[in-house]
Order: structure tokens, then C-alpha cells, then sequence
């Protein structure tokens, strides 16, 4: 615990402040105060917040911002207790909460009355703010959320390393083999045979590029700009005995070379750094490295309602992802129909990634003092609150994810007429040892 729990004085100021603003809350969350008391909910609530100091409750109310709330768990003011991804029932409650002015009143009145004051939160962990209508993806952004530590990643993730939605046949399955299901859908995708020449953007640890390499038998040329990715994936490379298929660079996909061109074109789990200000260039660099006949694949997050100003927003921008932002599919499709493609498949995975999520959030918090010990424990509650947060936003349908799949506008497309070859598989994924078969 980075703070030590409060005397009681002001509980019950806080209790009657919490009764006022969540008389009609009867959702799984319940709220005990630094008294050790339940103000809210029950003792068998699926989730508990609880609040250390008076002041996080006094922030919260003065404010009236969940990112306040945020603020002091990652402080460790307070702590989520169970079930984290229930907390955000509670935050979209808040969030729709219409209150009379009398209650406002009294609520303020008393939030004023409570001891301490609000506090930003403390500079155990670094904050980056995106530039207003900057997401321009530089390496500075991309250090910002990458470059924590591969250890740190590797506690969590499957052991592909692979740090974008899995591929669930069915919710039981494994991570492991629902990523390498992904792996191997993806490159069905393409149309993968032996020789081409596959790009693959923003290509993290190296985990698509070796396994289109090792199962496809295709040249990769990998880029990223995390450089403890590109470190991490050379060296798999070199392990895996790849070296003369896979080149892994430290690049921008701006700086590529206008006289190269790629039978095959992949960027999966980047594109919500591109910024959609940059769409018409990030895809005309595409489409120019792209041979006549190729195909490119575009695995990226979206939403329902555009990059907005938001509490959560704010929270992404500043704690997470400097440069993200989301918009619709429309306005992704739009972009890529303007720039020349021909977008010949479209398929939503978002239920696959709240799928994906829960394991992260299950295996991170199970590594949890490994965690704290690499990263921080502030680190590590971003983390936490940001992949739940985003497993509930995934299954609730507000964000989603698309492969969408597409050549060039008015060319020969080398896919068939039906989307059978899709799901038949193009080779055998060998088993993690450990697992059956």
C-alpha cells in the first residue's frame, strides 16, 4: 500500500454523502470508507472501493470526475477490491447520474467539511499528455506505453508474446492457442505462400513476423519503434534460426522506402496510435509499398462515437496511450476506399478481445508482486484499471476491433469467391509444451 489508512474523523460526513448521491445504486459494487465501514452495497459485492483518505472522496465530489477517482487508486488513496471490471458499472451509473440541485447543494457542502485536500497523483508513475489533436505516433509515445519492461509483459501475455486480440473458437480456450490461432488466421488472411514478401507494421516482439516465417515459409521485414521491442524480436529471431526470412527493424513506417514494395502488407495492434488527422497519409505509404496484385490487413480498435474529450479519455491519454485515438469503422473504411483500396473483407473481433482482456487482467494480478517489484505499484494499478476497463467496454459494445482486408481499387484480387479457405487450416500449430495437443 503506497499510503496509510486515515483515522475515522469525517466517515460519517462521508457516509451521508454516499447515501445522497447513490441512494437508487443497486448495481455489483459496494464502497467501504477508511473507517473500515460499508457506506454502500454489501460485504459480497462482486467489487469493493475502498477509500483510504477522506480526501479521495473530497476530490471526487468538488470535481465530479471519475478520472479523480482513478487518480487516487493509482496514488494508493484507495484500492478496488474482487472483481475490477465491475467497477465500471458503477462509473457508467455516475456517469448518466442526474442529480437536483438541492442534492448538489448538500453533497458540495459536504465534501467541503471533509478533512485533506485533493492531490494529483503521485510521481511514482509518469505522465504524458497527448498534444491537443497531436496523435502523431513518435517514439516518445510509443516508449511511453511499450517500453515498460518485456519482463513486465512477458507476466502477462501468452507465450507468443503477442499484444493484440486473441481468437477464441470457444471462451474456454486457452490464451496460448487462441493466440496462435490468431497467428495463423491472419496469415490465411493473406493468402500466405512460400517466397512472397510480407511487411509487417508495428510488429511488437516479433511474433506474427517469425510465425509467417517458420509456418508460411514468406520474407518478413518487421518494423516498430519500441526499441526494447525491436531488441526483444531480433533476438527471437536469431534464437529461432530465422535470420535469412526475417528482418526486424527500429523504423517508422513514414521513413520506408518509396521504391520498396511488399507482395503482403500486415499492421496489427498499432493503428490506434496513427491519429485519424494521418489517415490519408498512413494509408497512401500503404498502398504505395503494396505490389499490384497484394493484399493488406488492418487489425485496429474503434469506436462508436470518435475520439471524444472525455474522463476516461483524459485518463487514456495521460496514463496509458499518449497518442491514441479511436473513431468509427465508417470513417476507417472511408479512408481506405479514398486512398485507392478495395476493402474485400470486414470482420469484428470484439468479443474476442474481452475475451483476451480477462486473461491479461487474471494473469496480472496473479503475477502481482512481480509485477509491483518490475514496474511500480503505480504501474501496475494502470494496468490493471485500463485492461478491465477496456474488457468491459469491449463486451458492452462501445469500442470494437476490425481485420479489415483489402488490395487495390480496380485490381486482380487473389482470393477465392468464397470465405471457405479462411477457416480451413493452413498448417498444424505445434502445442505448447505443457498442453495437449
Amino acid at each position: 500500500m503506497l499510503t496509510e489508512v486515515n483515522t475515522p474523523e469525517g466517515a460519517e460526513t462521508g457516509r451521508q454523502i454516499l447515501t445522497q448521491v447513490l441512494s437508487d445504486y443497486r448495481g455489483p459494487v459496494s464502497i467501504r470508507l477508511w473507517d473500515g465501514k460499508l457506506a454502500v452495497g454489501n460485504e459480497d459485492a462482486l467489487c469493493t472501493v475502498v477509500f483510504h483518505q477522506p480526501s479521495m472522496l473530497r476530490g471526487l465530489i468538488l470535481h465530479r470526475n471519475v478520472v479523480h477517482l482513478a487518480e487516487a487508486y493509482l496514488a494508493g488513496d484507495g484500492d478496488i477490491e474482487g472483481d475490477i471490471e465491475s467497477l465500471f458499472d458503477l462509473v457508467c451509473y455516475m456517469r448518466d447520474l442526474k442529480l437536483s440541485w438541492s442534492v448538489k447543494w448538500k453533497v458540495t457542502r459536504l465534501a467541503f467539511s471533509l478533512p485533506g485536500k485533493y492531490h494529483p497523483v503521485k510521481k511514482e508513475i509518469q505522465v504524458t499528455q497527448a498534444k491537443a489533436r497531436g496523435h502523431d505516433n513518435t517514439s516518445e509515445s510509443i516508449a511511453h506505453h511499450y517500453d515498460v519492461s518485456n519482463d513486465f509483459y512477458r507476466l502477462w501475455l501468452d507465450r507468443e508474446m503477442v499484444y493484440s486480440c486473441a481468437y477464441f473458437p470457444e471462451v474456454d480456450r486457452s490464451l496460448d492457442k487462441a493466440q496462435r490461432d490468431k497467428l495463423d488466421y491472419i496469415c490465411r488472411k493473406l493468402r500466405l505462400i512460400p517466397n512472397q514478401t510480407l511487411l509487417d507494421i508495428g510488429c511488437g516482439w516479433g511474433a506474427l513476423a517469425c510465425w509467417a516465417a517458420r509456418h508460411y515459409g514468406v520474407r518478413v521485414h518487421g518494423i516498430t519503434l519500441s526499441k526494447q521491442q525491436h531488441q526483444y524480436a531480433c533476438e527471437r529471431v536469431r534464437h529461432e534460426g530465422l535470420e535469412g526470412q526475417v528482418t526486424i527493424e527500429l523504423r517508422d513506417y513514414r521513413d520506408l522506402p518509396e521504391d520498396v514494395q511488399y507482395d503482403r502488407i500486415v499492421s496489427v495492434g498499432m493503428f490506434e496510435h496513427i491519429g485519424v488527422a494521418n489517415f490519408s497519409r498512413y494509408f497512401d505509404i500503404i498502398k504505395r509499398a503494396l505490389k499490384p496484385e497484394g493484399l493488406f490487413l488492418n487489425h485496429g480498435i474503434t469506436n462508436d462515437t470518435g475520439w471524444q474529450d472525455t474522463p476516461i479519455t483524459h485518463f487514456i491519454n495521460s496514463y496509458v496511450f499518449p497518442d491514441g485515438e479511436l473513431t468509427r469503422i465508417g470513417i476507417v473504411i472511408n479512408a481506405m476506399e479514398k486512398a485507392g483500396f478495395e476493402v474485400v473483407d470486414v470482420e469484428g473481433l470484439r468479443r474476442h478481445y474481452a475475451l483476451t482482456l480477462r486473461s491479461w487482467v487474471q494473469a496480472l494480478e496473479a503475477n502481482r508482486e512481480q509485477a509491483i517489484a518490475m514496474v511500480g505499484e503505480a504501474s501496475y494499478r494502470v494496468w490493471r484499471l485500463y485492461m478491465s476497463g477496456s474488457a468491459y467496454y469491449f463486451d458492452e459494445g462501445s469500442i470494437n476491433i476490425f481485420q479489415v482486408l483489402a488490395g487495390h481499387n480496380r485490381e486482380p484480387l487473389v482470393i477465392s469467391l468464397r470465405r471457405d479457405e479462411m477457416y480451413a487450416k493452413g498448417c498444424e500449430c505445434p502445442p505448447v509444451k505443457g498442453e495437449k495437443g
